[in-house]
């Protein structure tokens, strides 16, 4: 069964349909930058324009980079900040004219690797961590999603810790492997004390490059990369999308 997943980022919004009994995209990404002011207006357009660009007729799974309360975004990272408050699922659904469900973007990505990549079979806690522009997070129990963890926003030396240990900051401050592996080591301890999670997993476009890191780690849980590395939200909201039309 296919579905289209859609993912809505600060720089771009991406579509593609995904084979969700798989776990793995039909066809390649579609692209388009997110328009800016990312008001509610110009992001359901951009995303109308992308439905029908693929000719797209079914149910629409869709990230959002924020925290989401019965489709009503309650906060706003990387997007216009009026969409704080508003349903980001009827916007959207009135826009493309097609059922949407919508969930934050770390979430989804944990649900598709709970479903078909290294969160499969795992059992106990299991915390996926995005790491790229922000830190988003997704905590699995038992391969059930507790929704909005949104760690990435714990305070660490007086600021946020995807302030302290993003892949931007990485490059930003123009950081070496070692000192950023650092750290995300004192981050990932933090996280530990709080909620002795059983297996991490580390996602996000820099887990590409896990090779140059992940052994500079030293935490009492298992560190593996994302499987599904930059498609786990599309897959992952095409899954939610799916569950949701099943119900």
């Amino acid at each position: 069964m296919n579905v289209l997943g859609i993912d809505i980022g600060g720089s771009g919004i991406k579509g593609a349909l995904v084979d969700v009994d798989r776990g793995r995209l039909v066809a390649d990404r579609v692209r388009v930058p997110t328009p800016a002011p990312s008001t509610p207006g110009a992001v359901g357009d951009a995303v109308r324009e992308l439905v029908r660009g693929l000719g797209w007729k079914g149910a629409i799974g869709c990230t959002f980079p924020a925290v989401i309360h019965a489709g009503v975004a309650q906060t706003a990272a990387n997007v216009d900040r009026s969409w704080i408050g508003t349903n980001v699922e009827t916007v959207l659904s009135k826009k493309t004219g097609r059922r949407v469900r919508v969930l934050n973007d770390a979430d989804a990505a944990g649900l598709a690797e709970a479903r078909f990549g290294a969160a499969r079979r795992a059992r106990g806690t299991v915390l996926l961590l995005t790491l790229g522009t922000g830190i988003g997070s997704a905590m699995l129990v038992d391969g059930r999603l507790v929704p909005n963890t949104e760690f990435g926003h714990l305070e660490i030396h007086g600021t946020k810790a995807e302030n302290f240990a993003s892949d931007r900051t990485r490059k930003d401050e123009d950081l070496s492997w070692k000192k950023w592996a650092a750290r995300l080591d004192e981050y990932l301890g933090h996280l530990e004390l709080l909620f002795s999670p059983d297996l991490f997993i580390l996602g996000g476009g820099v887990s590409r490059k896990h090779e140059n890191f992940l052994h500079l780690l030293h935490t009492k849980a298992p560190i593996v990369p994302a499987r599904l590395r930059n498609e786990a939200g599309i897959i992952g909201a095409a899954l939610a999308a799916r569950r949701r039309a099943a119900r």
